[in-house]
């Protein structure tokens, strides 16, 4: 990828070698940190390198009556404004310069304290474009959104403090070929979904991999999100429990069972420490009630932390587990964790996702079995 504002906006910092050396980089910083846990080199899942981000969030400049978009300067101490932007897939970027258009040749009442423009897409070419304001929406707005809806062929959100206007919908719907099945997923504005669509179904696909060699038991997943992993894992157990802290996520995962008609997984809404508790039997949860977590025998646990890593209760409870699938944002604290993982259990695969080229920002996993 190239981009004119390489070495001026911040987004991008690494910019000066190929992506092949990024990548030949990140592998060589994700193999040093494993290598206490894993003496073999992990597997490595490279990006497009255009056109791969399917999340994107812009800061709105007014110049006069004119908006820009701006990013926040490599420096990190002010902002720069963009004329172009080749991460963002397809279907956010046939839109973004004609939304900014019709801005600037419409009223005031669109581009009026109008401070930031966050876009959702998906594969099928489903957009969703959130316009954040400091002012009151009021049926003016309504009228010209609309109308903006119909020129750009996608969906429009409005928010200001304590207000959220919806003109159709708040979700984009994606679809994705995991291992030869297509799998639907409702994805909600401001609900974390995986920013890299190609890369997310090559870290879905390992996970499939891995689980495809396990074949018995039941399945337990933490930070489950909108049951991204969730889905196509769930057709390899006899029974699914998976857990995340997020009520619209928990929600988004219950739509997304629906509408790919799979009926053996039980989502709810609890944190990992808090899962940790339930499973242990150390507390009760209402949010649990009806469900016999007896019944359960888990053969595999995947967890999908955020930075920070797994909290010292989470280890200890899936040290007792078979099977466990680690996917890290993080490769520090994912071998923070491993160091008291592999004391009971062996690394047997390791893999790279590159979501995010041309940055520092690496994704990556580990499969690990328990030692006999």
């Amino acid at each position: 990828m190239t981009c004119k504002h390489f070495g001026v906006c911040g987004s991008c910092g690494l910019f000066e070698s190929t992506y092949e050396v990024q990548l030949a980089q990140k592998k060589e910083k994700v193999s040093q940190l494993l290598m206490p846990f894993y003496d073999a080199e992990p597997e490595v899942f490279d990006s497009p390198t255009h056109h791969y981000r399917a999340r994107a969030e812009f800061r709105i400049w007014h110049d006069g009556e004119q908006c820009h978009y701006a990013m926040g300067n490599i420096q990190k101490n002010g902002a720069v404004c963009i004329e172009e932007c080749p991460k963002v897939i397809i279907p956010i970027e046939k839109r973004m310069w004609k939304l900014l258009e019709c801005i600037n040749s419409s009223s005031q009442t669109l581009g009026h304290k109008l401070f930031a423009v966050e876009f959702l897409a998906s594969t099928t070419d489903e957009c969703l474009i959130t316009m954040l304001y400091h002012k009151k929406l009021d049926e003016a707005w309504n009228r010209e959104a609309k109308v903006l809806e119909q020129k750009l062929g996608c969906k429009i959100m409005g928010r200001s403090r304590n207000q959220k206007v919806i003109l159709r919908d708040e979700y984009v719907i994606e679809k994705l070929l995991i291992d030869g099945k297509t799998f639907v997923y409702k994805q909600y504005e401001s609900s974390f979904t995986q920013p890299n669509p190609m890369v997310n179904v090559k870290m879905i696909e390992w996970a499939v991999k891995q689980v495809k060699t396990i074949g018995h038991g039941d399945f337990l997943e933490s930070y489950c999100g909108l049951g991204n992993f969730t889905l196509p894992l769930s057709h390899y157990f006899d029974k699914v429990l998976a857990t995340e802290i997020s009520k619209r996520s928990i929600q988004a995962a219950l739509e997304n069972c629906a509408l790919n008609d799979v009926n053996n997984i039980t989502f709810a809404r609890l944190s990992s420490e808090e899962m940790t508790q339930a499973l242990s039997g150390i507390r009760a949860f209402s949010r649990l009630r009806g469900v016999d977590l007896a019944s359960y025998h888990f053969s595999t646990v995947l967890v999908d932390p955020p930075r920070a890593g797994l909290d010292v209760e989470t280890i200890a409870l899936i040290s007792d587990i078979e099977h466990i699938i680690y996917i890290s944002c993080n490769p520090h604290t994912l071998a923070r964790d491993l160091e008291t993982l592999t004391q009971t259990h062996r690394v047997v695969e390791s893999a790279l996702f590159d979501q995010f080229p041309h940055t520092e920002h690496v994704e990556s996993g580990v499969f690990l079995c328990k030692k006999v």
